[in-house]
């Protein structure tokens, strides 16, 4: 069976996070919406969905510890949240360092990217960036986006696809408004003495 190209799980990915929205879903003792789900949350979200209303293309898709998702013979995902405003409403502090710390064993997005370069996985790799904003942004997730593309290949020599995105809109949340979903492909390094 063919490889979904990475528009389509992008997209699959917000639909079905818009999905667990639309259903009134909370998460411990916050307002319902899929905004404050944490990520292993938010990842059994998407599987169930996509297990449910796409059987034939997800039907085998497991989480995992390394990878968050894995679709065995197509896609290794690892996902991240990031959000700059929390349930109650206050400025999140340190929301970016989710897609920034440059580090190997950090568990940024950064972080995750060599960890899919490092797993032996024959799947293709991707990182998939889950961001949260007010409807219009107070604090668009964009810049912190920007900085993680430059940090990857200016830093850590990690050779990324273009960005693809899907945005949703209309969440329940009265915070977390909108839902738009990044997607990279991990291709490998640019540089291999790093």
């Amino acid at each position: 069976m063919p490889v979904v190209p990475l528009q389509q799980l992008v997209a699959d990915i917000a639909d079905a996070l818009a999905a667990a929205d639309r259903s009134g879903a909370n998460h411990k003792s916050f307002q319902p919406g899929i905004g404050p789900f944490g990520e292993a949350e938010a990842v059994r979200a998407v599987i169930t969905h996509l297990k449910t209303t796409q059987s034939e293309t997800y039907g085998a898709a497991i989480i995992k510890r390394t990878p968050d998702l894995l679709i065995p013979g197509r896609w290794a995902v690892e996902l991240k949240i990031v959000r700059p405003y929390g349930d109650n409403g206050k400025p999140a502090e340190h929301w970016s360092q989710n897609v920034l710390h440059p580090y190997e064993g950090n568990t940024s997005s950064i972080g995750d990217c060599l960890k899919l370069l490092a797993s032996g996985l024959n799947e293709r790799k991707a990182v998939v960036i889950i961001g949260y904003e007010h409807s219009p942004a107070l604090v668009p997730v964009e810049p912190a986006l920007r900085s993680f593309e430059l940090v990857a290949r200016e830093v850590t020599q990690i050779d990324l696809s273009p960005r693809v995105e899907a945005l949703r809109q209309g969440l329940i949340h009265s915070v977390h408004q909108q839902l738009r979903v990044f997607g990279y492909e991990v291709l490998g390094r640019l540089r291999a003495d790093i």
